[in-house]
């Protein structure tokens, strides 16, 4: 990769101005979390092999450590991290289990109670934390000093005793900060004349012609079995006609937010017009995440509707065949929206190494060598304080262009949350069958919108 004085400087000034990407927004509930840290004891870990200081606190200690941690299928970042970090600390070693989000998302509460992880990738924290199954990291955030962190980095980790998002105890922790957006394939797009980024979303609807007309694949994207990857391009579409507020409103549990817009209603019916126009891949329903990749890195499609966390492996797999926009607004000069989100992870309320979770997420977060995988493997931008260590990014990278591409996000207020983040069950009970009936004619833009409003008013008035 390239390094210059100049390339880090710029890839710094981008990170800065992503920090402050999400807002925190109140919402109603009933049922408070009630698991507490308890106070930390003091470390014993070894000094790492980087020159990162790590704060003595909470540590691994001496002894052989194995820690249990349930993560997302398709996703290299977290592996690489668990290897870097038995690098540095022989004496921890990881039992690693892994499943799609959605299995996860049905999973997890029978995994945090029975068969505990000390780290865990989260779905939704709020009935997680009400039900008492997760850890309160509120004693490590002081410990460690993430206190200090700019407070949008955690805020979407927080939850109050009353249930609203935003405020309160912090239940999670960040592995990094994504974004979403769209990549596509260099070669496919000059073919068909690409040449640079759509500035509306009639632009872009004319570049899904023009690869249908030339024989291309417009988009690939994964939608099967427990998935609904249809959700990127929707939520995609519903920030192009849309204000982003809205939706983090309904996703936070705002009292009173509804999915239901007018707005909403012609973002899902436009994407009900992609699927009869055929712009995407006939076996969507069948396609789950690691498939769209395969078939991406293949040069089977010309566009993904992804995020940076797959610009580490796309760089290495696709170098200088894949590049990254932003999703256009509808009009012209319109703002940009992009979900975005910190990569969540929990530790278990009855894990048996809290302390040594706790000192992995910090080191995530402030060691160089860990910072340098959430780049280079992740394609995000690290959590932690704005002036902490970036390594160097080739600027031709699609890392690079991921990057850059959330300064655009920063400057438009775009950051919204995933729809999917909203309840424990409107993904997989919701959001997922009703994505994958529109692409079966068996459900209508309008429909597929008005289900999941009633599905998430039901889901609220059960609590």
């Amino acid at each position: 990769m390239k390094s210059t004085h100049t390339r880090h400087t710029a890839v710094v000034l981008v990170i800065t101005s992503l920090i402050g990407l999400t807002s925190a927004c109140s919402a109603p509930g009933s049922g408070g979390p009630t698991t507490t840290a308890p106070t930390p004891p003091a470390s014993t870990a070894p000094t790492p092999a980087s020159s990162t200081t790590v704060p003595q606190t909470p540590g691994c200690g001496t002894a052989p450590v194995t820690m249990k941690a349930y993560i997302e299928t398709g996703f290299p970042m977290p592996q690489a991290l668990f290897d870097e970090f038995s690098k540095q600390y022989p004496n921890v070693t990881w039992d690693v289990r892994q499943d799609q989000f959605a299995v996860i998302t049905q999973n997890a509460p029978r995994v945090l109670q029975d068969d505990p992880p000390d780290i865990m990738r989260l779905p939704q924290l709020s009935g997680l934390a009400d039900q008492g199954l997760l850890y309160d990291l509120d004693t490590y955030a002081t410990a460690f000093g993430w206190d200090q962190w700019p407070a949008s980095q955690l805020e979407q980790l927080r939850l109050d005793s009353g249930g609203a998002r935003g405020t309160g105890p912090l239940w999670g922790m960040g592995l990094n900060f994504s974004m979403t957006g769209v990549f596509y394939n260099k070669t496919l797009a000059a073919k068909i004349g690409f040449t640079q980024a759509p500035k509306t979303l009639a632009e872009f609807d004319g570049l899904l012609a023009a690869a249908k007309a030339a024989g291309i694949t417009p988009i690939v994207q994964f939608n099967g079995g427990a998935t609904g990857g249809l959700n990127f391009p929707l939520q995609n579409l519903m920030a192009s006609y849309g204000p982003v507020g809205p939706i983090n409103d309904w996703v936070f549990l705002k009292p009173g937010a509804t999915i239901n817009t007018p707005t909403n209603v012609q973002a899902a019916e436009h994407l009900e017009q992609w699927i009869k126009d055929g712009y995407f891949a006939s076996d969507i329903n069948s396609l789950d995440y690691s498939m769209m990749m395969s078939r991406f890195i293949a040069g089977d499609a010309l566009f993904m509707f992804n995020g940076d966390w797959a610009s580490g492996d796309l760089d290495s797999q696709m170098t200088g065949n894949v590049g990254f926009i932003l999703f256009p607004p509808a009009q012209a000069g319109g703002k940009y929206g992009a979900m975005s989100a910190p990569l969540t992870y929990g530790i278990s309320a009855k894990a048996a190494h809290p302390d040594c979770a706790a000192f992995f997420f910090n080191w995530v977060a402030t060691n160089d060598a860990a910072r340098t995988v959430a780049v280079q493997k992740g394609g995000s931008h690290p959590m932690g304080l704005p002036d902490a260590y970036m390594p160097a990014i080739d600027p031709n990278s699609v890392t690079a262009q991921t990057l850059a591409a959330g300064a655009q996000i920063a400057a438009d207020n775009g950051g919204m949350d995933f729809i999917a983040n909203a309840t424990g069950a409107i993904y997989a009970q919701s959001e997922t069958p009703n994505l994958q009936k529109l692409v079966g004619g068996q459900q209508t833009g309008a429909g597929l919108i008005a289900a999941v409003q009633a599905d998430y008013e039901a889901e609220l008035a059960n609590r």
